[in-house]
Protein backbone atom coordinates (compact mmCIF):
# COMPACT_ATOMS: atom_id res chain seq x y z
CA UNK A 1 0.00 0.00 0.00
CA UNK A 2 2.50 2.50 0.79
CA UNK A 3 4.63 1.98 -2.29
CA UNK A 4 0.95 2.49 -4.34
CA UNK A 5 0.67 5.93 -2.46
CA UNK A 6 4.80 6.24 -3.30
CA UNK A 7 4.37 5.41 -6.80
CA UNK A 8 0.92 7.28 -6.86
CA UNK A 9 2.56 10.81 -5.54
CA UNK A 10 5.51 10.59 -7.92
CA UNK A 11 2.95 10.51 -10.98
CA UNK A 12 1.31 13.23 -9.78
CA UNK A 13 4.52 15.13 -8.73
CA UNK A 14 5.91 14.26 -12.48
CA UNK A 15 2.66 15.76 -13.87
CA UNK A 16 2.13 18.75 -12.07
CA UNK A 17 5.86 19.73 -13.19
CA UNK A 18 4.87 18.91 -16.38
CA UNK A 19 1.84 20.90 -17.07
CA UNK A 20 3.75 24.00 -14.78
CA UNK A 21 6.40 24.34 -17.36
CA UNK A 22 3.63 24.39 -19.93
CA UNK A 23 2.15 27.22 -18.42
CA UNK A 24 5.92 29.70 -17.80
CA UNK A 25 5.99 31.81 -20.10
CA UNK A 26 9.09 31.62 -22.19
CA UNK A 27 11.81 34.36 -21.66
CA UNK A 28 11.31 36.81 -24.09
CA UNK A 29 14.55 36.82 -26.41
CA UNK A 30 16.60 39.68 -26.56
CA UNK A 31 16.54 41.40 -30.01
CA UNK A 32 19.37 40.84 -32.11
CA UNK A 33 21.71 43.67 -32.82
CA UNK A 34 21.43 45.16 -36.38
CA UNK A 35 23.60 43.70 -38.69
CA UNK A 36 26.92 45.88 -39.48
CA UNK A 37 26.46 47.17 -43.03
CA UNK A 38 29.20 47.67 -45.00
CA UNK A 39 30.04 51.06 -45.96
CA UNK A 40 32.33 52.45 -48.54
CA UNK A 41 35.50 53.17 -47.75
CA UNK A 42 36.37 57.20 -47.00
CA UNK A 43 37.95 58.56 -49.85
CA UNK A 44 41.84 58.39 -48.73
CA UNK A 45 43.64 58.97 -52.20
CA UNK A 46 42.76 59.92 -55.65
CA UNK A 47 44.53 58.35 -58.68
CA UNK A 48 43.55 59.50 -62.29
CA UNK A 49 44.29 57.27 -64.77
CA UNK A 50 43.56 57.62 -69.00
CA UNK A 51 42.36 54.40 -70.45
CA UNK A 52 45.44 54.02 -73.03
CA UNK A 53 47.54 53.32 -70.32
CA UNK A 54 45.51 50.75 -69.08
CA UNK A 55 46.57 46.89 -69.84
CA UNK A 56 44.65 45.45 -73.00
CA UNK A 57 42.23 43.10 -70.30
CA UNK A 58 41.87 45.96 -68.19
CA UNK A 59 40.82 48.38 -71.29
CA UNK A 60 38.50 45.62 -72.79
CA UNK A 61 36.49 45.61 -69.15
CA UNK A 62 36.07 49.36 -68.73
CA UNK A 63 35.23 49.41 -72.07
CA UNK A 64 32.27 46.81 -71.77
CA UNK A 65 31.23 48.09 -68.74
CA UNK A 66 30.85 51.71 -70.20
CA UNK A 67 29.00 49.99 -72.99
CA UNK A 68 26.73 49.03 -70.48
CA UNK A 69 26.15 52.06 -68.62
CA UNK A 70 22.99 54.49 -69.76
CA UNK A 71 23.34 58.15 -70.08
CA UNK A 72 21.69 58.69 -67.14
CA UNK A 73 23.94 56.79 -64.64
CA UNK A 74 27.17 58.38 -66.86
CA UNK A 75 25.98 61.88 -65.47
CA UNK A 76 24.95 60.55 -62.23
CA UNK A 77 29.03 60.07 -61.84
CA UNK A 78 29.70 62.85 -62.75
CA UNK A 79 27.57 64.90 -60.81
CA UNK A 80 29.09 62.75 -58.17
CA UNK A 81 32.37 63.58 -59.01
CA UNK A 82 32.35 67.15 -59.51
CA UNK A 83 30.69 67.22 -55.51
CA UNK A 84 33.82 65.20 -54.41
CA UNK A 85 36.17 68.08 -53.58
CA UNK A 86 39.19 65.61 -53.59
CA UNK A 87 38.20 63.69 -56.77
CA UNK A 88 37.61 67.51 -59.28
CA UNK A 89 40.70 68.67 -57.41
CA UNK A 90 42.54 65.62 -59.00
CA UNK A 91 41.36 66.06 -62.43
CA UNK A 92 42.19 69.47 -62.57
CA UNK A 93 45.68 68.74 -61.40
CA UNK A 94 45.68 66.76 -64.46
CA UNK A 95 44.00 69.40 -66.61
CA UNK A 96 41.00 67.06 -66.82
CA UNK A 97 37.26 67.75 -65.91
CA UNK A 98 34.55 65.37 -64.85
CA UNK A 99 33.02 65.15 -68.27
CA UNK A 100 35.89 63.09 -69.51
CA UNK A 101 35.69 60.54 -66.92
CA UNK A 102 34.05 57.44 -68.23
CA UNK A 103 34.42 54.87 -65.23
CA UNK A 104 35.66 54.65 -61.85
CA UNK A 105 36.99 52.60 -59.02
CA UNK A 106 37.42 52.23 -55.55
CA UNK A 107 39.41 49.51 -53.95
CA UNK A 108 39.10 48.74 -50.03
CA UNK A 109 41.97 50.79 -48.69
CA UNK A 110 39.83 53.91 -50.12
CA UNK A 111 41.80 54.79 -53.16
CA UNK A 112 39.55 55.98 -56.01
CA UNK A 113 40.33 55.83 -59.34
CA UNK A 114 38.82 57.60 -61.95
CA UNK A 115 39.26 55.95 -65.76
CA UNK A 116 38.96 58.83 -68.54
CA UNK A 117 38.85 58.94 -71.85
CA UNK A 118 40.58 62.29 -73.63
CA UNK A 119 38.65 63.87 -76.35
CA UNK A 120 39.44 63.48 -79.26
Amino acid sequence: MRRLLITALGVAFIGANAAYAQTVPAQPQTPQPPAVQETSPAIQRVTVVDITELPATAQEQVNAVVAQQSDGQLDNMRQLIDGSPQAKSALEAEGMSSAQVIATSMDGSGTLTLITKKNS
